[in-house]
């Protein structure tokens, strides 16, 4: 059992930089992928990064390739998406996702955990 709780986001302006974090709960945490989806308001939801275990591997929608990056701290059971370079179709609520299984299965699977989101705002 993995329990994930996000933080970070909030209200930047176009061009502005935020960093989201992924707390998880668990002593396997390492053992898991770890991702980050988006939904903003009216839209279905889609993903964001994924990363591997050991943070050797990740992978990214090409509508964040370039700006945004994932990365893990296993020692300190959290995940981190820095996101520069924002604009306001970045708006969406963000969530951090967990799967035993590869970053390509949660990218076009989705996730057994998640967490309850964090709302990032980017205004023009």
């Amino acid at each position: 059992q993995v329990q994930l709780v996000e933080s970070g986001g909030g209200l930047v302006q176009a061009g502005g930089s935020l960093r989201l974090s992924c707390a998880a709960s668990g002593r396997t945490f390492s053992s898991y992928a770890m991702g980050w989806f988006r939904q903003a308001p009216g839209k279905e939801r889609e993903f964001v990064a994924s990363i591997n275990w050991s943070g050797g591997n990740t992978y990214y929608a090409d509508s964040v390739k370039g700006r945004f990056t994932i990365s893990r701290d296993n020692a300190k059971n959290t995940g981190y998406l820095q996101m520069n370079s924002l604009k306001p179709e970045d708006t969406a609520v963000y969530y951090c996702a967990a799967v035993r299984a590869s970053i390509w299965y949660l990218a076009n699977n989705g996730a057994d955990y998640w967490g309850q989101g964090t709302q990032v705002t980017v205004s023009s």
